[in-house]
C-alpha cells in the first residue's frame, strides 16, 4: 500500500496517464444554462457548442471528496491537490472532507496553480508516493514542484477571461490588445497579462524561449531533467509543436499533451495553446 493520490479535474490529466500513476479525479461541476453536469459528462466541443447558453462552474462538494477518499483509501495515508483557492472553493471543500474523516491520515494541498501546472504537481506527488514515501515526505515534494512549476499560455481572445470575473483585469487587457495574441503567466494564484504577441507563431515562439530562460545556468542542458505538460484548447497540433521542440532541446522526464478541462475552458475559451513545466536541478 502507499499513500492515496486525488485531485480535481482542473488539473486537465488524460485519462490514461492519471490511471497508470494511480491518481484519483474527483470532478468539478460545469453548469450550462440550466443544466448541471460533472466536468467530463460532455466532450470540449459539446460545452463550446454550448457556451451561448450561459456557463459557470463550481468545486466538488465535501461529499464527493469523502467518497473520493474512501474509495482511495487511507490507511497509508491521502493526499489532496486542488486547483489554487484563488480560482476555486475546491480547497475549501476538500478540507472539510480531511476533517470529517481523519486530518492526521488526510492532508490537503492547495497547488496555488491551475491546469497543466497543477497535474505535474500531483504527477510528482504520485511519483513520490509511488516509491513509498511517508504522506509527510510525498506533502514536501509536492510543494517543492508546487514552488517551482511554471505556466505559460496564449489564447485566441481575452473575451472568455474578462466575463469568468476569475480575471478582473481581462476586460482592460482586452482593450488595450486589440488586434494583437494575448498571452498571461499564471502565477501567485492568478493570471497575469504578459506582454501580447503580434502573431500566433510569435506567441508560441516566446513560450519556448521563456522555458529555455528558465532553465538552471540558462541552458536546457545543464538541468537534470525537465517536466512538461503542452496544454490546448482544441488545438492539439500546436501544443505537440511546442513538446516537439522542447525534447529536441532536452530529454524530457516527464511529459504530455492534454486537453484543458471544460471546467477551466468554460473561463479561456477555444484555441489556448500553454505549457507548463518544472526543472528538477537536484536541489531540495
Amino acid at each position: 500500500m502507499s499513500v492515496s493520490i486525488l485531485t480535481d479535474s482542473a488539473a486537465s490529466l488524460p485519462k490514461d496517464i492519471a490511471t497508470a500513476a494511480a491518481i484519483s479525479i474527483v470532478p468539478m461541476w460545469l453548469t450550462i444554462g440550466h443544466s448541471s453536469m460533472h466536468d467530463g459528462d460532455l466532450s470540449l466541443e459539446e460545452v463550446l457548442a454550448r457556451i451561448d447558453e450561459g456557463i459557470s462552474t463550481s468545486a466538488p462538494t465535501p461529499g464527493e471528496f469523502e467518497a473520493a477518499l474512501e474509495e482511495a483509501g487511507v490507511d497509508e495515508g491521502a493526499l489532496v491537490l486542488t486547483i489554487a483557492g484563488t480560482m476555486s472553493s475546491t480547497a475549501q471543500s476538500a478540507h472539510v472532507a480531511a476533517q470529517s474523516m481523519d486530518p492526521d491520515r488526510v492532508h490537503v494541498l492547495d497547488t496555488g496553480t491551475a491546469a497543466g501546472a497543477e497535474g505535474l504537481v500531483v504527477l510528482a506527488a504520485a511519483a513520490a508516493a509511488a516509491e513509498g514515501k511517508p504522506l509527510a515526505e510525498v506533502e514536501a515534494v509536492a510543494r517543492r514542484v508546487a514552488s517551482r512549476v511554471h505556466l505559460l499560455a496564449t489564447i485566441a481572445d481575452l473575451d472568455r477571461l474578462a466575463k469568468s470575473g476569475r480575471v478582473p483585469d481581462a476586460a482592460a487587457w482586452a482593450g488595450r490588445w486589440l488586434g494583437l495574441q494575448p498571452m498571461f503567466e499564471f502565477r501567485d494564484g492568478g493570471a497575469h497579462a504578459l506582454r501580447p504577441a503580434r502573431s500566433r507563431a510569435k506567441a508560441l515562439d516566446r513560450i519556448f524561449e521563456n522555458w529555455m530562460r528558465s532553465a538552471p545556468g540558462r541552458s536546457p542542458g545543464t538541468a537534470e531533467a525537465s517536466h512538461v505538460a503542452a496544454l490546448h484548447a482544441l488545438s492539439p497540433d500546436d501544443a505537440e509543436g511546442l513538446l516537439d521542440r522542447v525534447n529536441d532541446a532536452t530529454s524530457v522526464t516527464t511529459w504530455f499533451v492534454g486537453s484543458f478541462s471544460p471546467v477551466m475552458v468554460a473561463h479561456t475559451g477555444p484555441g489556448l495553446v500553454g505549457l507548463a513545466w518544472w526543472w528538477d536541478d537536484g536541489s531540495p
